[in-house]
């Protein structure tokens, strides 16, 4: 294959409220992770209580491995329409902060195989890079078609 994107790691989050089944919520998770990976990749589940006392599950992963990140970012870029990839280039600056993307993914989607960006009840990610500088993550993220 060719050269590792410079990727340290990709950290994933995503809430399962009190109307939603948290077996579906993870099955929208780990649609995002490519098939050979996703046996590998262990969530820590967290009890929360809502605003209104409801109850929430939080599922959280840290994704180190190399194979796993560089696959996850493969996966992310060639699934995202290249509507949703121009919204995040004309919005880049807002979805980075210290070599880090953020974007959220909308949870109906994933569950059907779809990326799709969407702002609330999300699937959060954030994507670690080795660069710091808003323009080498740029790069990267153009390199390997996150971007247009």
């Amino acid at each position: 294959m060719s050269s590792k994107i410079p990727i340290g790691y990709i950290d994933i989050r995503v809430f399962s409220h009190a109307t939603e089944d948290t077996e579906k919520v993870l099955k929208a998770v780990r649609n995002m992770i490519p098939p050979e990976e996703v046996d590998n990749i262990v969530f820590r589940k967290t009890s929360l209580t809502g605003h209104h006392g409801n109850p929430i599950v939080l599922f959280e992963t840290r994704i180190k491995e190399k194979e796993a990140v560089e696959a996850i970012f493969r996966s992310l870029s060639s699934g995202l329409s290249s509507l949703d990839k121009e919204q995040l280039s004309s919005e880049i600056k807002q979805h980075l902060e210290k070599g880090n993307l953020y974007v959220r993914l909308d949870k109906q989607s994933a569950y059907l195989n779809e990326f799709k960006f969407k702002p609330t009840d999300s699937i959060h990610m954030r994507i670690h890079f080795q660069k710091s500088r808003p323009e080498d993550v740029i790069d990267i993220c153009r390199k390997y078609g996150m971007l247009p």
